[in-house]
């Protein structure tokens, strides 16, 4: 049996937490969604999509089964230690726990993975930011959840599309630049009138502007590296890839 091959996040966070970010290598589905595809709700063969949240978790050797998210677009972060244990899948963009041995997931395949770590290992939150989320203000609802002043944070920003291949109209560079002129550098102009946009730019500067000091990524490019990523403006019909995070009972 294959092992899911998984990214590990590069950054200062504590070690209390715990963090990956899967690739689309290591599953059991087949054709468009080949191999690693976490996502229920796609079209994959449901027993395929358990198989493979199954491998990512023996290989990770999560404490609990992840909190998988229906995600929206939007800004609602969900309070993780406040679910019942029999509740519905719980809508919305983000998580966040302070209790120890509850997984924090949010899915992408193109829209950038954020994660959040307090400093002295309390706390986590994984985001969930497409540019539509990450305009409204998911990072900003994120980090006021949090309820720390964001020099308390590290950051990691994982894989996403990058700017050679995000191709967006006028009304996405209006809705960043009216919050803060300074997302004007994360645009270029193409030679179809219409911008390519760097969502790593975007976040980045979110972050910055709440004070977040502590912030590091993954600049590789779903779009661009087929074999390791899921992308939905790429293949159209695909998989999805997981961010994940956790806090460990005991700093391990």
């Amino acid at each position: 049996m294959t092992a899911p091959v998984l990214l590990l996040p590069d950054w200062p966070a504590p070690a209390s937490v715990r963090a990956a970010f899967t690739l689309r290598a290591g599953g059991v589905s087949t054709g468009r969604y080949a191999s690693l595809n976490l996502g229920a709700h796609v079209g994959d063969d449901a027993l395929a999509v358990s198989e493979n949240r199954r491998r990512v978790a023996a290989g990770l050797g999560l404490p609990a089964e992840p909190l998988w998210l229906s995600q929206v677009h939007g800004t609602a972060v969900v309070a993780a230690d406040e679910l019942p244990p029999d509740a519905a899948v719980p809508q919305g963009d983000a998580a966040l726990t302070r209790q120890a041995g509850r997984v924090l997931a949010v899915q992408v395949a193109d829209c950038l993975p954020v994660l959040l770590a307090q400093r002295d290992g309390e706390a986590v939150a994984v985001v969930h930011a497409g540019w539509r989320g990450l305009a409204a203000g998911v990072i900003e609802s994120s980090v006021a959840a949090l309820g720390y002043d964001g020099e308390e944070l590290h950051a990691w920003l994982g894989p996403a599309i990058g700017p050679a291949h995000f191709e967006v109209g006028e009304e996405v560079r209006v809705a960043f630049c009216a919050h803060d002129g300074q997302a004007a550098a994360a645009f270029a102009a193409n030679e179809r009138g219409r911008w390519q946009c760097d969502l790593q730019v975007l976040a980045r500067q979110r972050l910055s502007a709440l004070g977040v000091r502590s912030i590091h990524g993954e600049l590789r490019c779903t779009y661009g590296e087929s074999d390791a990523f899921y992308s939905f403006r790429r293949d159209g019909t695909t998989g999805r890839m997981a961010a994940l995070i956790w806090l460990n009972a005991s700093p391990c």
